[in-house]
């Protein structure tokens, strides 16, 4: 039997991940660990909540006692880190926020798996995993669309979000160099898919959409990301963790790159077809001023883990959206739940002062 120890595991990846884990492998005990901030749901697992193969455990990876404790309890095979502060509006308002818990909260995680792992009798078969993100090389040109970032791409962060990922980055590959450390680190593109909290792209236009409200796009809309559909993430970090080779970097991305504009009119479409309600259109959509240091397009090549791992995203984006699209007209009190109270302070905090630009 393997032992995952998974921080964040409540928040949208993780618990698609503990979903994904649960559901390939019989083997397995999954240890949840997750600090439930605004955007970790326990409603996220709660298919798994009585699965004997699963343990939630409420803490904070900060507290460096409580994880050198939970790694000497469990013994996990693998520690997988998705724990992070995770959105680039945030972290513009309140970047220490991101340093305490990508920088510092990952830092206490490495110690306590040091502490635990490189004894006398060393690490044996366990390994450390960090998800990170392919904001960590800055951004790419919509005149060069032949050019994709690569896991020999210098880093080059311009956001408070990305700058901590990359710190991250570094002290895990630190912690690897310095006390021989088994890690990995996977940079994924922009995941999209079930539970996702709506302040991020795809669930907002869903959710704004469906109420007839408005659909913020920043700038001119024409930013660019490659979009992974969070299964086929899921299934590479599980593939990384059992296959892949120790100390290695490995890019996870689509090939499924979109702009801003492409997705809020495909979400627009798909809806307003499906719910035979004409009130869903483009009318809705309203131009606002841009986010601060916006990048302008984010590509990844993922030929290493596809040469070595055998990976490639199977999800085409027509087929994830469409099925994103589902899941949240399937899960309406999940949504309900997510965007009642302070998440009208945040959005309208986040948006109802920016200029409107058409």
């Amino acid at each position: 039997m393997k032992t995952y120890l998974v921080t964040g595991g409540a928040g949208f990846i993780g618990s698609n991940f503990v979903h994904y884990v649960l559901s390939h492998h019989d083997d397995v005990k999954v240890v949840n660990v997750d600090s439930l901030t605004y955007a970790g749901n326990l409603e996220n697992l709660a298919a798994v909540s009585e699965d004997e193969r699963y343990v939630f455990v409420h803490a904070d990876i900060c507290d460096r006692s409580r994880m050198r404790s939970l790694v000497d309890e469990f013994d996990p095979d693998y520690v997988v880190n998705f724990a992070a502060e995770s959105h680039v509006d945030r972290s513009i308002e309140n970047p220490s926020v991101f340093a305490d818990t990508n920088v510092l909260g990952t830092i206490s995680l490495l110690d306590a798996v040091r502490d635990a792992w490189m004894g006398a009798d060393g690490p044996g078969e366990r390994k450390y995993l960090q998800v990170s993100t392919d904001e960590v090389y800055g951004t790419l040109s919509l005149d060069e669309p032949d050019t994709f970032f690569r896991e020999d791409t210098p880093l080059s962060p311009h956001s408070p979000y990305s700058a901590s990922k990359a710190s991250a980055d570094l002290f895990v590959q630190a912690y690897a160099d310095t006390y021989g450390l088994p890690i990995n680190i996977t940079r994924c593109s922009n995941n999209y898919g079930p539970y996702q909290f709506p302040e991020k792209l795809i669930p907002l236009m869903i959710h704004n959409a469906q109420s007839h409200e408005a659909l913020p796009v920043y700038g001119d809309g024409l930013n660019v990301r490659d979009w992974l559909y969070v299964e086929d993430h899921c299934k590479a970090i599980d593939l990384v963790l059992r296959k892949g080779r120790v100390g290695e970097v490995y890019n996870v991305g689509g090939h499924n790159e979109r702009s801003n504009m492409y997705i809020v009119e495909r979400i627009i479409a798909e809806l307003a077809e499906r719910l035979d309600d004409p009130a869903i259109c483009t009318s809705l959509i309203r131009h606002v001023e841009d986010r601060k240091g916006h990048d302008r397009r984010y590509g990844i090549a993922p030929d290493k883990i596809k040469e070595e791992l055998g990976w490639e995203p199977e999800t085409a984006f027509e087929d994830g959206i469409a099925r994103t699209i589902s899941w949240y007209l399937d899960n309406q009190e999940w949504v309900e739940h997510v965007t009642s109270g302070t998440y009208q302070q945040y959005f309208e905090h986040m948006y109802g002062n920016r200029k409107v630009l058409s």
